[in-house]
């Protein structure tokens, strides 16, 4: 567990970092690695997406929104969604929590629109920096979200990913909130994909210049990881 300086830290840099995901050139002069570019979130599916392809909606936070990444296409989602011949709705927000950032933000309801085939849900990173005086409220709409998706696309499937993480230190709401996330899941019947949150531990090579966000190589890695327990599923 962090020590609770180490926790302040953390929680002031991710903070500013995954709500803006400004990258930030590290001490010692210009980085050579390509810039970040910079992507929004979905508003609505593509219109001219094919009509017999499935529709994939992803519910997340700046790492399924790809911000780190290059280019829209080397964030982990469309490299998953252009293999499997998918349509992607990515509505994802940097910044975003269970409770963090919801304010004005009603990324379940875009998605109960849009009526798709197939939901991921990608969610819990950025509530560890709400944990110390908001837990409860965090387990309480982790339960709301999932019960309001599945309540709502009765005939979707849904999986739910443990939540992502981002350094190899680790405190205690880390393992709380994905056990909540899981328990929930398991109660709405989702599929569960365990372990995201140690995919890009121990290499910083993977890590964008923010230090915060993946790198073409780090969301290369994650769709992976993701592809491979998408076919255990049977996806």
């Amino acid at each position: 567990m962090l020590g609770a300086a180490l926790v302040g830290v953390a929680v002031l840099v991710a903070l500013v970092g995954c709500a803006s995901g400004t990258a930030s050139t590290p001490a010692g002069g210009a980085s050579s690695a390509p810039a970040p570019a910079r992507l929004e979130p979905d508003a609505d599916p593509p219109a001219d997406a094919d009509p017999d392809a499935p529709l994939v909606a992803f519910y997340g936070d700046s790492y399924t929104l790809g911000t780190g990444a290059t280019a829209r296409e080397k964030r982990w989602s469309t490299i998953i969604c252009t293999e499997r011949g998918w349509t992607e709705f990515n509505p994802s927000v940097n910044g975003l929590g269970f409770i963090n950032q919801r304010r004005d933000r009603d990324l379940p309801g875009a998605i109960i629109a849009a009526d798709p085939d197939l939901v991921i849900v990608t969610m819990g990173l950025n509530d560890n920096f709400s944990y110390t005086y908001s837990s409860d409220e965090i387990e309480a709409q982790i339960e709301t979200d999932l019960q309001r998706l599945r309540t709502e696309l009765p005939e979707a499937r849904i999986v739910v990913v443990e939540p992502f993480w981002y350094t190899d230190e680790r405190p205690g709401s880390v393992p709380r909130i994905i056990d909540w996330v899981h328990a929930s899941a398991e109660r709405i019947g989702a599929d569960w994909i365990p372990g995201a949150s140690h995919w890009i531990e121990g290499h910083p090579e993977w890590m964008a210049r923010d230090g915060l966000h993946p790198n073409d190589a780090g969301y290369a890695e994650i769709a992976r990881r993701m592809d491979a327990e998408l076919r255990a599923i049977g996806l």
